[in-house]
């Protein structure tokens, strides 16, 4: 038996921001939500392996509930980089996390805290292992 992420869904009030922003990093729309009046209220965005975002439109998004962040596994982080800042985002410089991956950091026009990673053979993600962090709830 095997499980894997089907999507996440985050609100917004600007769809087309929204859409925008994950275009940058890959994403396209693969459906969309239309309401019975025909309004788009709504869409998932693909990445390449039937993963999404579904992204809904709301008038004022709910503070409770927030995503507090989500990673992308990227192949070439220092690309995706250089992409990201061409398109005007404010990211973050290349670091090496605790876990054993290269990673850069963003928000989406909604606040929410993106990472994107890229894997290496020592990757935890890949091979288990216990993390240390500097991290007191």
């Amino acid at each position: 038996m095997q499980s894997k992420l089907a999507h996440v869904c985050i609100e917004t009030d600007d769809l087309d921001a929204t859409e925008n922003f994950y275009r940058v990093l890959g994403l396209e729309r693969r459906f969309e939500f239309k309401n019975q009046h025909n309004d788009l209220v709504g869409f998932y965005l693909a990445f390449s392996n039937l993963t999404f975002i579904e992204v809904i439109k709301v008038r004022k998004p709910r503070p409770e509930g927030v995503v507090r962040h989500f990673a992308i596994e990227v192949d070439d982080v220092d690309a995706w980089f250089e992409r990201l800042q061409a398109n005007g985002i404010d990211v973050t410089a290349k670091e090496y996390a605790g876990d054993d991956n290269w990673m850069i950091t963003c928000r989406d026009p909604n606040g929410i805290f993106i990472e994107l990673q890229q894997y290496t053979d020592k990757s935890m993600q890949r091979i288990g292992g216990h993390c240390k962090v500097n991290y007191v709830p």
